[in-house]
């Protein structure tokens, strides 16, 4: 298993190790006196390790002489070492040479700083580093008609930046426990046209599901929020607040999930209150609109219904302003070994690197999901500058929804006309199906509901990222009610009782839309 505590190491701390421990020390960086003290413990794996170092040197000097200053992470690498190369003991030397680092998984490690001041005795060509590529940033989907929106308002108005256009709230609030449930009809549920459209109120007559965890990969829950509180996944192995990582699983008190942005135990969805922050790419509140459309509470006397009313929400945060390629590793990699069974991700990319196109760090674990069983949800993207495109020819795909990884399902957006988003991508062979994608009703952080980011300049809740998370929680639905059933065979049955439509004939995988009473009937 692939192991994600992180570890810090003192190089003046080291000790001798017996002759039986995989060892990992770069013996030309050492005094010779010290180099004769260890020489005789490591045998063959020293010539092995001391290659692995000196093949990352050189490629991260390459990797760093094509890059240019403006480029945010010209030295924040992701390595990739062969077996049995010790990415621990790796990470420890590195360390050692002044440099920041971090285990990921049992083959790939994070290396930061100045890795261009690397010196090195001598170049050994060598196998023994497999990979090494840029930590690319992610974003969550861009609502490209929201951010015009804006900009033409505050220039016109440039004093309206400034003012809230919704209460501030404070950071990282007490995880509440979870409520008593009160029966009763969901009042707003008539306001979800994108409910109504994929027939969800007669597939829970069918069937209304049971728990199944649904990792919401985003910028946070508003996991205080009323109608999302109830169907907040809490870690059984974990007791809170006492400060100790009583599952033993690498974090300490992660009740409900984790904060991989700020590396602490409340992912909270912190939402910007003023339009000079959104302009300049704060989070309008993206993940707790994403995670009502996938479970919010249904019959509960409040707000709105998801999809898998019963489901229970895993809340991982690794996107801000941006995040990377590394804190999207550790949020699928936490969410895969506490138990999910559904990813949703709306979040991604246009396109990568041209020097260096192939993020293979995330696509392996991609993979990782798919070798134990769990399905990834991606949203297909929104378009270059807000003009959707074909994932399968142009040059700049929307990844990773583009990835050929077989449990991967990308999602176009459609409004409530059955006509696809002007924003969203497609792609016959890279796009899966059509979700609600526009103008769509969920939660929002402070136990508000809301279709529209910014009420004075009517801007809606647009995007494939709304879409996405429509078809998070018909996997949901449906694999909790066939728990018996594999990530194919659920993915089959989605495609399979798409509806079809006009607009996404010829331009998804279905040539159709999302429809969960068709599926539920399956």
């Amino acid at each position: 298993m692939w192991n994600l505590k992180k570890k810090s190491y003192n190089a003046g701390a080291l000790k001798p190790y017996s002759s039986g421990d995989s060892l990992f020390l770069f013996l030309t960086f050492f005094p010779k006196k010290t180099r004769q003290q260890y020489e005789f413990l490591i045998g063959g794996e020293m010539l092995l390790q001391r290659q692995a170092l000196l093949s990352l040197t050189t490629a991260a000097l390459v990797i760093g002489s094509q890059m240019t200053s403006s480029q945010a992470h010209a030295e924040d690498l992701l390595v990739k070492v062969s077996q049995p190369v010790s990415t621990s003991r790796m990470a420890m030397h590195l360390q050692s040479q002044g440099l920041r680092t971090e285990v990921l998984t049992d083959q790939w490690i994070h290396v930061s700083g100045q890795t261009q001041g690397l010196e090195m005795a001598s170049f050994l060509n060598s196998n023994s580093v497999v990979h090494v590529q840029k930590n690319y940033k992610i974003k969550i989907q861009e609502n490209h008609n929201l951010k015009q929106q804006l900009a033409d308002y505050l220039a016109l108005n440039p004093q309206a930046g400034i003012n809230p256009f919704a209460p501030s709230k404070k950071d990282n609030p007490p995880i509440p426990a979870a409520p008593v449930e009160v029966k009763g009809a969901d009042p707003l549920f008539s306001k979800q046209w994108g409910m109504n459209d994929i027939g969800l109120r007669r597939a829970l007559e069918v069937n209304p599901g049971s728990q199944i965890i649904v990792a919401v990969i985003d910028t946070g829950v508003d996991y205080t929020h009323e109608d999302l509180v109830p169907n907040m996944w809490r870690n059984p192995g974990e007791i809170p607040d006492n400060n100790i990582d009583d599952d033993k699983n690498g974090f300490v008190d992660d009740i409900v999930g984790w904060d991989f942005l700020d590396n602490d135990n409340k992912p909270y969805d912190l939402a910007a209150t003023s339009m000079n922050d959104l302009l300049n790419g704060g989070n309008p509140g993206h993940g707790t609109h994403c995670a009502g459309n996938v479970a919010a509470r249904a019959g509960n006397n409040k707000g709105i219904s998801g999809v898998a009313p019963n489901a229970q929400i895993m809340a991982l945060r690794f996107i801000g302003e941006n995040g990377t390629t590394a804190d999207a590793i550790k949020s699928i990699k936490y969410a895969v070994d506490n138990g999910a069974k559904v990813l949703s991700n709306s979040w991604g990319s246009e396109g990568e690197d041209p020097n260096d196109p192939d993020n293979q760090a995330l696509r392996e674990i991609i993979k990782y999901a798919a070798d134990h069983d769990v399905l990834f949800i991606a949203a297909a993207g929104n378009g270059h500058q807000g003009k959707g495109y074909d994932n399968d020819t142009d040059k700049d795909p929307g990844v990773p929804a583009s990835y050929d990884n077989d449990n991967i399902i990308s999602v176009a957006a459609i409004d409530s006309t059955d006509k696809l988003g002007s924003f969203s991508n497609w792609g016959v062979r890279t796009v899966d199906i059509g979700a609600p994608g526009v103008k769509v009703f969920s939660t929002t952080v402070g136990s508000q509901y809301s279709d529209t980011v910014i009420p004075i300049l009517n801007a809606t809740w647009d995007g494939t990222s709304m879409a996405c998370p429509h078809v998070a929680g018909a996997a949901a639905l449906y694999w909790s009610s066939h728990p018996g059933k594999t990530y194919k065979e659920v993915k089959d049955a989605i495609l399979k009782s798409a509806r079809p439509i006009p607009a996404l004939r010829g331009k998804t995988v279905s040539g159709g839309k999302l429809n969960v009473e068709d599926l539920m009937k399956l």
